[in-house]
């Protein structure tokens, strides 16, 4: 047995040795790549389409999300090499912003949190960083209206999306509190409204307060006694707080869909996905003539939302995605003639559907 497992070792130090020579041959490729590129490094339409041949290809036994995982730190970190890719998204630490930022460029991209949705548009579109993250839509509380209110006005372009799903925590500073010392509760208000049931039958007494943010929650539950927030695991690890209860968020298929923001425009990967935003004509039934091109092309609707427009009263905007790339054929014509019928058309971008 001694011998079968020195033996074992052995030929895992072996690979292991492998895996660093092919690692680094894999680099110096990529660098090579670098020198030869003009313009954007970072392209997420050939990285979509390398996750997923990876996927396709794994003959386990590891799956293929986890092997996905893995070669996207190696781009990542083979990207850095060029220079790091600068993400904004909407802070503090800790928030599933956050983990959808370094879910989707990997742990070499510098990150940098900011205070509101807003600033993270601000930043994309100054140049100050090369991409935002910004949330989208819940599975179970809907859309994110202020990231939606902001689309229409952007210049910059939504280039790739991401889907976190959503595991709220019950945490406070010390290990071992009771339930029912917790007096007080601090979360998003989202993340209060998707774990409503869990406090209602656990927590019916405790007053819940909403703030700007989870990992805000849970700053705060670091430095009030008697306090507790609900809020992701990287917010209770960045805090040091005590999960006190996993998983309590009422729907157990609770995600949230992220787009990713920035001054690139993706070519087609073969699995897109083109978000836009419309208005109707002001005359009966103008909203159905609008969207009936793309039945008639064959071009799948997967979300369609109404926002006030904010400019007139009672005016509504209409946030649309669909399956296909603005360049495919059936997608160009569909658009086409949607832009002839509709009062307003704005592509907000064809990207690579999430493979992660």
């Amino acid at each position: 047995m001694s011998e079968e497992l020195d033996r074992l070792r052995g030929e895992i130090d072996r690979v292991d040795g492998e895996i660093l020579e092919r690692l680094n041959a894999r680099a110096q490729l990529a660098r090579r790549i670098g020198t030869l590129k003009v313009g954007q490094a970072y392209r997420p339409e050939r990285e979509a389409q390398v996750l997923r041949r990876i996927k396709e290809r794994n003959p386990g036994p590891l799956s293929g999300e986890t092997v996905a995982t893995i070669f996207r730190e190696i781009m990542s970190a083979c990207l850095a090499l060029e220079r790091p890719i600068t993400v904004a998204y909407l802070g503090p630490q800790g928030t599933f912003s956050e983990s959808a930022a370094m879910k989707h460029f990997g742990l070499a991209a510098v990150t940098k949190p900011l205070p509101s949705i807003d600033e993270v548009y601000r930043a994309v579109e100054s140049g100050a960083v090369d991409f935002g993250v910004v949330p989208v839509e819940n599975s179970t509380e809907g859309a994110v209206g202020r990231s939606l209110d902001l689309m229409p006005q952007t210049p910059a372009k939504v280039c790739g999306e991401v889907l976190i799903r959503i595991h709220h925590h019950l945490m406070c500073k010390e290990a071992g509190t009771g339930l029912p010392s917790i007096r007080r509760i601090y979360s998003h208000s989202q993340s209060l409204a998707q774990c409503h049931e869990w406090l209602n039958a656990n927590l019916p007494e405790a007053e819940r307060v909403a703030v700007a943010s989870n990992a805000e929650a849970a700053r705060r539950a670091s430095e009030e006694p008697g306090t507790a927030a609900v809020a992701g695991d990287r917010a209770a690890e960045f805090y040091g707080l005590a999960i006190l209860a996993s998983n309590i968020e009422d729907e157990p298929n609770n995600t949230t869909r992220f787009l990713i923001l920035g001054d690139y425009e993706p070519k087609a990967s073969g699995r897109d996905r083109t978000s836009l935003v419309l208005s109707a004509r002001n005359r009966a039934g103008a909203v159905y003539e609008m969207l009936t091109p793309f039945a008639t092309r064959g071009v799948s609707m997967t979300r369609f939302e109404s926002r006030p427009s904010k400019v007139a009263l009672w005016e509504y905007l209409f946030f649309v995605d669909i399956e296909g790339h603005r360049d495919d054929p059936n997608v160009a014509a569909a658009l086409d003639e949607v832009g002839r019928i509709a009062g307003y058309l704005k592509v907000l971008g064809s990207y690579p559907m999430a493979v992660l």
